[in-house]
């Protein structure tokens, strides 16, 4: 019990320790603003945006090639057309853009955005290029139930984490339990299902999605706040990257491209051929990214395992006590929270080092592996009779040479099993790394269904083919081991 509390003691000394070295690090603040000229200087202009908000942003199928689209990318590419650079999109969740705007791993913000008062203590925004109100969208039995801000006593609400929308739906419908989720495709399944009463959307969107689904409609809900302006987001200082927007929205607004913009958004929402020729293919890279994801965590987690098995069972306690501290560190947080630690935080810590999404989640999976790979190594190695080892040595074999040749061997057998469901766990938990952009098999799921207005279908292909790899690796884990025992 006391060497217990001392690791758990241990631990949360190193854990404060990061918590105060990531609050000193150094905070990069140049004298003299170039933003516009980096920009140019990489000929990249990043723009950071989720893309199941349709018609400002969502995915469809041109000419075979999965393409984000929407008025809100037409907006992005004149931006960076008068920049004279290339645009590049790295989609994300949307609570997820305002941390990566803030670590420059985006230049900007366009994503149906509104320059709140607490947005605005963060990060400067443009001049508005749209105006819009926000609706309720009720389904259609409910019509004559919710037709006034006062209607929503001990309704559930649902509105899209951290926007305007939420506001809304906490400060102004009387009595309203608010839900707030990611993804808007989530939040509208949630509708239909019964298990909301109203969700909370801009005027567009609400437009776009009662376009689609037949059983819900707009209700007659006006809200004291509800008109919103949407603007692009961009950090603080950059004022010439500002001004080079600014001009570049007005002459958006000067030549009415925005009527334009919209009307190509809404053409493109039809859908062309069936569900799975539009997106198969979408099916198919995210299934080869959760597999090279995982494989990639279990790999260099299996690697990183043994070493801190083989520490943990040192005799030296300099050894021992990392070893401990990292385990129980990583046991006892959420891998959600080491994704963003690993992501955000490399950047905030370490200052000009930004991490690729792929590399950050397979960093992350990799060492959260690790922990709980050391523990199925460990309790191999210590379920080997100890004379084996004793027999060994007698022989003149080495410690290192006994635990080479005699212990690991008889270890794997053992731990094989354990290892084949890691294996199997970590395929299933590597959808949390969608949160920062990888498209793995959850993320695209994600994508279809908001390109497809369809958010059941998506997630039971996805359900399948989740259960198909699993299945699979476990039918041949199950090969393996019975290939073992005929060999003993």
């Amino acid at each position: 019990m006391i060497k217990g509390k001392f690791y758990l003691k241990l631990t949360a000394i190193f854990f404060i320790l990061m918590m105060v070295f990531a609050s000193f690090s150094p905070v990069l603040a140049a004298e003299k603003d170039t933003s516009l000229a980096d920009v140019k200087e990489r000929g990249r202009l990043t723009v950071g945006l989720s893309a199941d908000y349709p018609p400002y942003e969502f995915h469809k199928t041109v000419k075979g090639k999965d393409t984000i689209v929407g008025f809100d990318i037409s907006i992005a590419k004149k931006i960076a057309k008068d920049m004279g650079v290339t645009l590049d999109i790295k989609e994300m969740d949307f609570d997820s853009l305002l941390p990566a705007l803030k670590t420059n791993k985006i230049d900007m913000i366009i994503s149906g955005m509104s320059p709140t008062p607490e947005r605005l203590k963060e990060v400067d925004f443009s001049d508005p290029y749209m105006t819009v109100q926000q609706k309720v969208v009720i389904r259609k039995t409910d019509k004559d139930k919710f037709k006034t801000t006062n209607d929503f006593a001990g309704a559930t609400v649902g509105a899209q984490k951290q926007t305007t929308q939420e506001a809304l739906a906490q400060d102004e419908l009387t009595g309203a339990k608010v839900k707030s989720l990611s993804k808007v495709t989530t939040l509208m399944l949630e509708l239909q299902q019964k298990k909301l009463d109203a969700v909370v959307l801009e005027g567009p969107v609400a437009d776009a999605y009662i376009s689609q689904y037949d059983d819900l409609m707009i209700s007659d809900v006006q809200f004291v706040n509800g008109t919103k302006q949407t603007a692009i987001a961009m950090n603080k200082g950059t004022t010439s990257l500002q001004k080079s927007v600014n001009a570049s929205l007005q002459e958006i607004k000067d030549k009415n491209l925005l009527k334009e913009y919209q009307e190509e958004a809404n053409k493109a929402m039809f859908k062309d051929g069936n569900f799975f020729t539009q997106y198969g293919s979408y099916y198919v890279k995210g299934a080869l990214y959760t597999i090279g994801i995982a494989a990639v965590g279990v790999l260099f987690g299996s690697i990183l395992g043994a070493l801190l098995a083989l520490m943990k069972l040192a005799k030296t306690r300099w050894l021992r006590w990392p070893a401990n501290c990292y385990i129980e560190f990583v046991r006892g947080t959420p891998l959600l929270v080491q994704i963003f630690l690993v992501y955000f935080g490399t950047t905030a810590v370490f200052g000009g080092l930004n991490l690729p999404a792929i590399v950050a989640g397979c960093i992350a999976l990799s060492l959260n592996s690790a922990a709980y790979v050391a523990e199925i190594i460990r309790a191999g190695i210590m379920a080997v009779d100890k004379g084996q080892e004793e027999a060994a040595r007698s022989l003149g074999m080495t410690k290192v040479a006994s635990m080479r040749y005699i212990i690991l061997p008889q270890a794997i057998k053992n731990i094989l099993p354990a290892l084949g469901n890691e294996f199997i766990t970590v395929i299933k938990e590597s959808s949390i790394v969608s949160i920062i952009g990888i498209t793995e098999l959850m993320f695209m799921s994600g994508v279809v269904a908001g390109a497809s207005f369809n958010a059941v279908l998506p997630y039971a292909v996805a359900a399948v083919i989740y259960f198909i790899l699993t299945f699979g690796l476990s039918r041949l884990l199950g090969v393996a081991e019975r290939r073992m025992r005929t060999s003993d």
